[in-house]
């Protein structure tokens, strides 16, 4: 407030400020002094409106904080109590099993000393009842009764601990029995599969009443089929023809085999020409070197090829009304049945007879 009194302009010299004092002489100083009074006014009135804007902005944010918070107290105050109690009844019922077990413990240490007391009762009891010459065997009878005792409590106690020692030992070899039992299993259950899929069937062993059985169809069987006694000329004579059967055999296989390469041959030959009879140029583009390259040695094929040859040139000759109609075909077919009655699969090689 000290600082906004400082800066405050009076009513006088604002109203002497607000005149026009320009062309008087003191017009820059003048102007230097407005700016000076109104900057400084001006930035603490808007330091002052900040402030009080942060005020009023810190308050309404404190005031949110501390409502929620009041929400939230009696859901907290709640769940404080919830947990106490339930601190305070689980630690109540720690406290009872702690006495249970606390009595347990005082009840059974009153049950040994009473069975103790009794047992020495009863102990005095005998004692009293045996004679005194008897004293010492019931003495030793007593303390071997009592070593005996001690003697199976130990070995229970060692027998235990070492089947605990062997107890993975034991579920180990178990499991390796139960492992194998199941694989043996298996491994039965497949070879009794592939013997009933298997076409070979194992006999039985024969007892001797079908051994003799069988024995007496054999002799019976070799009885009514005698087998043929041959010397050593009928031998050698049935060798003989054996053997020059087979060289026939062989002769005829190799004239077979000669017969089949050259029908191998000549089809190649056939197949060969037809390739380039196909695949040969229109007689108005053919050459007179082509010539050469469609001399067949093939009877046929030549007849085929001047049949072809003649009916084109007989064709070319038409006139062109002549050749819509199908007298073309005809006469080709006419011209066949001219043609000499020859068997077309005859073949003509060089050096050979024509058959």
């Amino acid at each position: 407030m000290n600082m906004c009194n400082m800066y405050d302009i009076p009513a006088g010299l604002r109203s002497l400020l607000s005149k026009k004092w320009t062309g008087k002489g003191f017009g820059r100083e003048l102007s230097r002094l407005l700016d000076v009074l109104y900057s400084s006014s001006y930035q603490q009135e808007e330091m002052q409106r900040l402030h009080r804007a942060a005020c009023i902005i810190q308050a309404l944010w404190r005031g949110f904080r501390i409502r929620k918070r009041m929400r939230k107290l009696p859901g907290a105050v709640t769940s404080l109590q919830r947990s106490f109690r339930a601190k305070r009844h689980e630690e109540s019922k720690q406290q009872q099993r702690l006495r249970e077990e606390e009595d347990l413990r005082e009840c059974l240490k009153l049950r040994r000393l009473r069975a103790m007391r009794e047992f020495r009762e009863k102990q005095l009891a005998l004692l009293e009842i045996v004679h005194a010459g008897q004293m010492d065997k019931h003495i030793r009878d007593t303390q071997e009764t009592a070593a005996l005792m001690v003697q199976r409590h130990w070995r229970g106690y060692r027998d235990r601990k070492s089947f605990m020692l062997q107890k993975q030992a034991l579920r180990q070899y178990k499991a390796a029995v139960t492992i194998q039992r199941a694989a043996l299993r298996f491994l039965k259950m497949r070879r009794r599969i592939r013997e009933s899929l298997s076409p070979w069937k194992k006999h039985k062993d024969l007892k001797d009443e079908e051994r003799s059985r069988l024995q007496q169809k054999v002799d019976s069987h070799l009885q009514l089929h005698p087998a043929q006694q041959m010397s050593l000329e009928q031998s050698q004579e049935l060798h003989g023809k054996v053997q020059e059967r087979l060289g026939h055999l062989l002769l005829s296989r190799k004239q077979q085999q000669r017969s089949e390469h050259r029908r191998e041959a000549l089809l190649a030959q056939i197949n060969t020409d037809i390739s380039m009879l196909m695949g040969a140029p229109s007689l108005r583009d053919a050459a007179e070197k082509d010539m050469d390259f469609f001399t067949s040695r093939s009877v046929p094929v030549a007849l085929k090829a001047k049949q072809c040859h003649s009916t084109m040139l007989k064709r070319s000759r038409w006139p062109w009304w002549k050749k819509l109609s199908d007298d073309f075909v005809e006469e080709e077919n006419a011209s066949l049945g001219d043609l000499p009655d020859l068997e077309h699969g005859i073949i003509f090689i060089a050096g050979s007879k024509q058959p």
